[in-house]
């Protein structure tokens, strides 16, 4: 067994507002046995605990739906995270929902407290919505606010209880308890699908962003050392990519919260390989592959091991 890589499967899907990315994991594992693969095999796994029992009952925060749950969650994360980081190797997060990436890179920084930590957010949205500003509670659309210590209360627009208040608050205090991102340290790639709030924040703090219409017309590997241009004073570069990056008219609907028009899968594979060739980039996380609304039987969780199997092989020779 390789034990350089790591794959950390994490199933919470307590911050979605769908059901059924829990099996997301799996439904890759399925994918791979389709086609006779021995990935997970020849890897070792760890599995983080998780709460979804939660969403059995109804949640008592509005604003910030299960974050009890979620703090849990961030703690398991970060424990497992930096004890990984800790042994020289590298994880690989296959994860339900995105809500969790908090504890992901809450994990790396209490590896390395005196990193700077780039990150490279491939999604089809922000993520940068608080208690303060979200439209519907569910915190998958928070991850990035709070390794950031951002409220938003320049855009206030919901009034939070104590209670929410101070989990929130602790959420944030996960591992280190300072901010763990800095605004210039965070690119997005392929965002469209976000609120006013959101931009107003995105704009105020400067964060570069580059649109699906920019890869088109400048390239991936332009794309690729513009970052790596930008990021070139971390230390460390954590890449997270939601499969709602890409179109899903090229893909298929088996994602929470589908956006058209978005990266091609092509260009999705391309970006995670020239990610994975860059030393820096100690940790890379998928997330938000969902069987159960695949109208396709699984072709999401296809193309995610296509392109797993391709940054592994990168990872595993670098």
């Amino acid at each position: 067994m390789d034990n350089k890589i790591v794959f950390i499967i994490n199933k919470s899907e307590i911050t979605a507002g769908t059901r059924g990315a829990s099996l997301g994991p799996e439904a890759i594992k399925v994918a791979a046995r389709k086609i006779g693969s021995d990935l997970f095999e020849k890897h070792s796994s760890c599995n983080v605990k998780n709460v979804n029992e939660l969403l059995d009952v109804p949640t008592v925060y509005p604003f910030a739906k299960r974050i009890d749950g979620l703090l849990s969650v961030y703690k398991e994360l970060n424990t497992d995270i930096s004890t990984i980081l800790n042994k020289g190797q590298f994880p690989i997060v296959l994860a339900a929902d995105h809500g969790s990436a908090g504890g992901t890179i809450s994990g790396i920084k209490s590896a390395f407290p005196d990193k700077r930590i780039g990150v490279v957010w491939i999604d089809a949205h922000a993520d940068i919505h608080t208690p303060y500003t979200t439209p519907s509670g569910n915190m998958h659309g928070m991850p990035l606010a709070s390794v950031m210590n951002i409220d938003n209360l320049e855009c206030k627009k919901n009034d939070v209880d104590a209670i929410t208040v101070k989990l929130w608050e602790e959420l944030k205090g996960v591992g280190v308890t300072n901010k763990k991102v800095n605004s210039e340290d965070l690119v997005y790639i392929g965002v469209r699908d976000v609120e006013k709030q959101e931009v107003a924040v995105i704009e105020q703090l400067g964060i570069k962003w580059f649109k699906v219409e920019d890869v088109r017309e400048y390239g991936v590997n332009a794309i690729v050392n513009s970052v790596n241009e930008q990021l070139k004073e971390c230390d460390l570069i954590y890449v997270s990519f939601d499969v709602d990056s890409m179109d899903p008219d090229l893909t298929s609907y088996g994602t929470g919260t589908p956006v058209k028009n978005g990266i091609t899968p092509n260009e999705a594979k391309e970006l995670l390989i020239e990610f994975s060739k860059n030393k820096k980039t100690a940790c890379i996380e998928i997330v938000e592959v969902n069987p159960c609304l695949d109208e396709k039987k699984n072709k999401m969780a296809e193309v995610t091991l296509e392109i797993v199997e391709e940054i592994v092989d990168i990872i595993k020779k670098r």
